[in-house]
């Protein structure tokens, strides 16, 4: 069984998307519609940059998405492909829970390049920059890291924001919280802490600001029944019904990415083959967290020929 899995920010790189859109005109329209939906040339600053342009929040989730579906899209178009007759499940890290849902047709393009442009300004506006931080745990367990960011809070935001994989969680909240989780992280049994390079805070309380904004985004779109069922990221289970996609997608903004459960509850539910479409970023962490999974990278047009010949 297979699931197709969406990568999230930081899968960014200026000159995404370009290759596929030469290659493709299918891919060529998926980023004209999303410009056209979001009112923005971001089909150039994907391929043309600056780096610090696409790197903002607020440009990189959507084009990140963009990216993956056109990927996806030129498999499905060209490839005579259907998502319900080929994944069993869809989960997207982050932002790319929107591009799963986009994917699996509870969402249209439009709708969901709309969405993701008020999110990342909703997140990146959040909170002022210098105010907060995130932090990489490695080596750590689950129990490990909220230990660690229980002891560095001393009243300060300090929380566990992604469980990504095995020895790998992601601690976010006030900056000077951030930078005593570091200091204390070895001691505590980590084999390491390390500050990561982001604009915001995210997926902890700090950004009940930006969930707020989408609890009013998402109250206005239409969103339909998945024709494959999503693993969502704060529950780590399955939820197809378009009122608990919106409220679980609301619950995102503050809550933990539990993707490390999710690899492991949909291996436990037989999924053994995981698609990253658009980047090489996922994968890694299924293969540390499911060590007899099969992953496959879908990146690029001889990716795309591959994959079609094996489904």
């Amino acid at each position: 069984m297979r699931a197709f899995i969406f990568p999230g920010q930081g899968s960014q790189v200026v000159g995404m998307g370009k290759a596929l859109a030469q290659a493709s005109p299918v891919a060529r329209e998926v980023f004209q519609e999303v410009d056209e939906a979001i009112g923005q040339h971001l089909f150039r600053l994907m391929t043309e940059g600056p780096d610090e342009a696409l790197t903002l929040t607020e440009n990189a989730q959507p084009a990140i998405m963009a990216n993956s579906i056109a990927t996806l899209r030129v498999l499905e178009r060209e490839g005579n492909i259907r998502i319900s007759e080929k994944a069993h499940f869809v989960a997207g890290h982050s932002l790319g829970e929107y591009t799963a849902l986009c994917a699996a047709g509870a969402m249209t393009l439009p709708l969901t390049a709309r969405l993701l442009k008020i999110r990342g300004r909703a997140m990146q506006n959040a909170v002022p920059v210098g105010i907060g931080g995130m932090a990489a745990l490695l080596g750590a367990t689950l129990d490990q890291a909220k230990a660690v960011a229980e002891a560095a809070a001393e009243g300060e935001v300090c929380a566990v924001a992604n469980d990504n994989a095995v020895g790998q969680v992601v601690l976010s909240g006030h900056l000077e919280a951030i930078e005593r989780a570091v200091a204390m992280a070895k001691a505590m049994g980590a084999k390491k802490g390390m500050m990561l390079s982001v604009s915001a805070p995210f997926h902890c309380s700090l950004m009940q600001p930006a969930a707020d904004l989408m609890l009013h985004a998402l109250k206005a779109a239409r969103i339909d029944t998945p024709l494959v069922a999503l693993f969502a990221n704060v529950l780590a289970a399955p939820i197809t019904v378009p009122d608990e996609i919106r409220a679980r997608l609301v619950d995102q903004v503050t809550g933990v990415v539990r993707w490390r459960e999710t690899m492991l509850n949909m291996a436990a539910a037989d999924i053994d083959c995981f698609v990253e479409f658009g980047a090489k970023v996922l994968t890694p962490m299924v293969r540390r967290t499911v060590a007899d999974a099969e992953t496959q990278n879908i990146v690029s047009m001889d990716d795309i020929e591959s994959l079609a010949k094996a489904l």
